[in-house]
């Protein structure tokens, strides 16, 4: 069993899906720096000031305590980390696309197949017709 283990492990599939794996984690850290750090300032800018990640719909407030403690948080729906997370989507989306359509045009398209000539007993049935006459 650990050497059919070992076997599955070593094939090229499942490194190159680990590979893959870790890959992807690392560009989605990427792509949120770029979003969050880069992309929103922007779009915040053109917008008058306004932060996607702060915009919030509050259900209910919260609840301070006499000493300044918060006794119950505030509950609230955070549809500015979703329009965030939107962003991320379109921009891994894009890059993604940007890396496949590149990856596509490196591969060699395939070699076409010589056209098929007469076989043996074709030809020798048509040299047979010709002494024939």
């Amino acid at each position: 069993m650990f050497k059919e283990f070992k076997n599955f492990i070593m094939t090229g599939n499942v490194i190159d899906l680990a590979v893959a794996v870790l890959l992807a984690s690392a560009m989605g850290l990427v792509v949120s720096g770029f979003v969050n750090d880069i992309m929103m300032p922007i779009v915040g800018y053109f917008t008058g000031g306004v932060d996607f990640a702060d915009m919030q719909f509050v259900l209910s407030e919260a609840v301070m305590a006499a000493d300044g403690t918060v006794e119950k948080p505030e509950s609230a729906i955070r549809y500015g980390k979703w329009i965030n997370s939107i962003i991320n989507l379109v921009i891994v989306g894009a890059v993604l696309f940007v890396i496949v359509k590149a990856y596509n045009k490196t591969k060699k398209p395939p070699e076409p197949k010589a056209p098929k000539g007469p076989s043996q007993e074709e030809l020798l049935t048509q040299i047979r017709d010709l002494l024939k006459k």
